[in-house]
């Protein structure tokens, strides 16, 4: 039996990260442009109670996601093969998930998380010009800087706080994740289903 060459796995392996990378570089584009240009739209046609309630959701979503992927970077895959021995709903997505933390952390920490942020630092601005707008300055500057501040407080604050509860809840992150997609992969399916019958 022939031993499998190590360089032609490297090269192999190497050409999957580039792919990756390539992968992830163009749909961060798409996805950020697009998500940036619905956002904007959004926030221009809403008044500034609801602006701010976009702009904190923006914010929630890129914590939620950087829990999971410190929570798939800190779990354990022993606790889901014995779900999915059980039958249990979402086990096989779980693992899907922990043998891919790799991946599933660089889009949860760095995809979504820096779109979220470039995309919160947008709906600030367009808020802070709301807000002078409506209202008159001496220092207008000091409105703009506010908003930023605190955008950057309530994210970084945030994801402190959720880095620890990421570590301490890590499978039960996982197995609610894994739920969701194990619901959204049943739905999608069922849809598919329908429309082929």
């Amino acid at each position: 039996m022939s031993k499998p060459d190590p360089s032609s796995a490297r090269k192999e392996e190497k050409r999957k990260t580039r792919n990756w990378v390539i992968t992830v570089f163009f749909s961060t584009i798409f996805i950020s442009g697009f998500i940036s240009l619905a956002s904007d739209e959004l926030m221009k046609r809403s008044n500034m109670v609801i602006a701010f309630i976009i702009l904190l959701l923006i914010v929630l979503i890129g914590i939620i996601f950087d829990i999971i992927g410190m929570a798939v970077a800190s779990a354990d895959e022993k606790p889901f093969h014995s779900m999915a021995s059980r039958k249990v709903a979402g086990a096989q997505e779980c693992i899907m998930l922990l043998r891919n933390a790799e991946r599933v952390s660089s889009i949860c920490n760095d995809v979504v998380g820096d779109i979220c942020g470039v995309v919160s630092g947008s709906a600030s601005a367009t808020i802070a010009a709301q807000i002078l707008g409506s209202f008159q300055f001496s220092w207008p500057d000091i409105v703009s800087l506010l908003m930023s501040s605190l955008v950057a407080a309530l994210t970084v604050g945030g994801k402190a706080v959720g880095k620890g509860f990421a570590v301490n809840s890590s499978t039960s992150i996982v197995y609610s994740a894994g739920r969701v997609i194990y619901a959204f992969r049943h739905l999608t399916s069922i849809s598919f289903w329908k429309k082929k019958k």
